[in-house]
């Protein structure tokens, strides 16, 4: 392969360990009858441990310049399609399906890590489940749990969709060239059923974005102007669920959300 220079601004940084790309593999635990979308493909070596596993993988790659190695390495591979193009900019339903299930594994571009994440996270597609490779921080906010610091919308959709683990800690010198910080395989497979659900998704998406948005405001302040609520309004639709005044949107719990989420479309269909 001729040199290759890694450019930063995309976050390039790549695995070749073969050891370590079968764990991450195995720890997705897709087989044989799995379709994948795979982001940011890199040189394809991530690709090449999927290929072998399962049925289709869909490799997404940004930088033009690793298109044709990968079109070359992957010629003699029906069951790996390449794509070129940005992930925040692709038509995931024309390109997976709109009906047919499938996973996410993924060594992500760092930089892109949480709005990846919250368009996977939100999207209403056949997800199965999604395996990723997160720095360290972003694992820390994955997992958080109400009333910590890392606690915020990308914790509440990450346990609304599944229940997230973080599977493999990967050190900084597994990669090339290697980031300043640990990196996490991540795993989160989807419930096959959630319960209980909102009644407007979109509601409680957008209740998400509003709760965290200005984190040292009390929740009541936060919910007044984004839903035009008086203040008794507000206060006494968080009371009603059991909750002080006070709270800021960083205490609740998925399901309290979800409660809230619900009385916010109750009283915007009544309206």
């Amino acid at each position: 392969m001729p040199r290759f220079e890694y450019k930063i601004s995309l976050g390039q940084n790549f695995l070749f360990d073969q050891a370590l790309l079968r764990r991450l593999v195995d720890a997705s635990a897709v087989g044989p009858e799995d379709r994948v979308l795979e982001i940011g493909a890199g040189r394809g070596d991530l690709t090449q441990a999927l290929a072998g596993r399962v049925q289709h993988v869909t490799a997404v790659e940004i930088d033009e310049r690793l298109i044709p190695i990968l079109h070359e390495r992957f010629a003699d591979m029906p069951q790996v399609s390449i794509v070129q193009g940005d992930i925040m900019d692709l038509d995931l339903a024309a390109l997976m399906g709109a009906a047919t299930p499938f996973h996410v594994v993924a060594n992500l571009p760092y930089y892109l890590t949480t709005p990846i994440l919250t368009l996977l996270l939100k999207t209403g597609l056949p997800i199965r489940s999604i395996s990723v490779m997160v720095q360290l921080e972003a694992a820390q906010r994955l997992t958080a749990k109400a009333g910590s610091s890392d606690y915020g919308p990308l914790a509440v959709l990450a346990a609304y969709r599944g229940e997230v683990r973080a599977a493999v800690h990967v050190p900084a010198r597994m990669f090339t060239p290697p980031p300043k910080v640990d990196s996490v395989f991540i795993t989160l497979p989807y419930h096959r059923e959630r319960s209980p659900r909102p009644r407007d998704e979109e509601m409680f998406f957008r209740l998400l974005n509003v709760a965290f948005a200005m984190r040292r405001k009390t929740l009541v302040n936060n919910l007044m102007p984004a839903f035009s609520l008086s203040r008794e309004a507000a206060a006494h639709m968080v009371t009603s669920l059991g909750l002080p005044a006070t709270v800021r949107g960083e205490r609740l719990s998925l399901h309290e959300f979800i409660a809230l989420s619900d009385a916010l479309t109750q009283i915007s269909r009544r309206n």
